[in-house]
């Protein structure tokens, strides 16, 4: 099971913005660490991949519960 260290409420919020508040809470977290990002834009499915890709973190998993989205960023570097 995923730890997180932080979870990131971005419900009601169209990207890009979860992704801009995903590239501010990264950095208040230790590399090694998990961010949860909760999500009910289904273009977050398509952003944060290329944004971890991008970015040099990792994208351990993704879960959809019906229109909702929790997805689990490792910081890297």
């Amino acid at each position: 099971m995923i730890q997180p260290v932080m979870t990131l409420d971005t419900y009601g919020l169209l990207c890009p913005v979860p992704i801009m508040k995903t590239a501010s809470a990264i950095r208040e977290i230790a590399v090694g660490e998990v961010l949860e990002v909760l999500a009910d834009d289904p273009q977050i499915l398509e952003d944060m991949p290329a944004w971890c890709a991008s970015n040099g973190h990792a994208l351990l998993d993704t879960i959809e519960e019906g229109e909702e989205y929790r997805l689990f960023v490792k910081k890297v570097k």
